[in-house]
């Protein structure tokens, strides 16, 4: 699954850039396993075979890796940013020494630059690494653009299967997920992953859209959704699809609970079934912030 490395290092007031491609070929399901198996998963509200899933999210993001932040702007009112401002402030990366994180489903590297950032301007914390993880290589290459000049690695993996060779069993310290995991074929495939590679002790954690709880502002809410990012995605990228697959993602993703029951059920301990708990709300739950722990 390992399909592309680039490697940045940082010296003295100089930076140099050592990029390394490994390529491995990322393969078809076997005839014999997930074709043969009937099992679905929904792309958006379609039902679709679970081995087709990968490549039409592929499709999707494509066509909006030059857009992302535009994407994100459009479904969230350009909130995004603060949500992914908070997200990693709660975590306070460097506080406590440098650490090792891994931010999957991150190509365009909004989160990593935000770790790396945060450790160094609040704590002084130069060492803090982050590896990058991304099943699309047009995200990485984007991403590639911005943070090319830091202290980042990135891998094209896929965060179902991470490659052993390269994502050890109890390496990292914090294992972060923004705005990705509903597009992940099998979420408790991703979760068993972020077990298997964080030391014990270590942190999950999961920026995602979420399930409104105020009816009025769900109302409110799914008619912008709805009405309002469709047309964006036509006007702006001219990729209605796109940004109609994004909403309906949305609303396929579990719920605060039921998520939160999932994190459990991979091994993580979480706080109670509440917000301010297991998950913490933004805007009234438009995006929540889970954690986990690994014992």
């Amino acid at each position: 699954m390992l399909g592309q490395l680039f490697q940045c290092t940082k010296r003295a007031n100089r930076r140099a850039v050592i990029p390394i491609f490994l390529r491995r070929n990322h393969g078809q399901a076997s005839p014999s396993s997930s074709q043969l198996s009937g099992r679905t998963a929904s792309f958006g509200f379609r039902t679709v075979p679970e081995e087709s899933k990968e490549s039409l999210v592929k499709g999707v993001f494509d066509n909006v890796a030059s857009k992302y932040d535009l994407m994100n702007d459009a479904s969230s009112l350009g909130v995004h940013r603060l949500w992914k401002d908070t997200f990693v402030s709660a975590l306070r990366p460097g506080r406590k020494g440098p650490i090792r994180c891994i931010d999957v489903a991150g190509g365009t590297g909004d989160i990593a630059l935000r770790i790396l950032d945060h450790a160094r301007e609040e704590y002084a914390d130069r060492e803090t690494t982050v590896e990058i993880v991304d099943i699309n290589a047009q995200m990485l290459d984007e991403g590639f653009k911005r943070f090319k000049k830091t202290m980042c690695r990135s891998y094209e993996a896929n965060a179902q299967e991470l490659p052993p060779s390269e994502f050890k069993d109890d390496t990292y310290d914090l294992y972060t997920i923004a705005f990705g995991i509903r597009n992940c074929t099998s979420i408790p495939a991703v979760l068993k992953e972020a077990y298997r590679v964080l030391k014990p002790g270590g942190t999950f954690t999961c920026l995602e859209f979420s399930k409104v709880n105020n009816p009025l502002l769900s109302t409110l809410y799914d008619q912008y959704s709805f009405s309002v990012i469709p047309l964006l995605g036509t006007i702006l990228a001219g990729d209605r699809d796109s940004y109609q697959y994004l909403v309906e993602s949305i609303r396929k993703f579990p719920s605060q609970p039921e998520f939160a029951g999932m994190i459990r059920d991979a091994g993580f301990a979480t706080g109670q079934d509440q917000d301010g708990g297991a998950w913490t709300d933004l805007w009234g739950g438009i995006a929540c912030i889970h954690r986990g722990v690994k014992v």
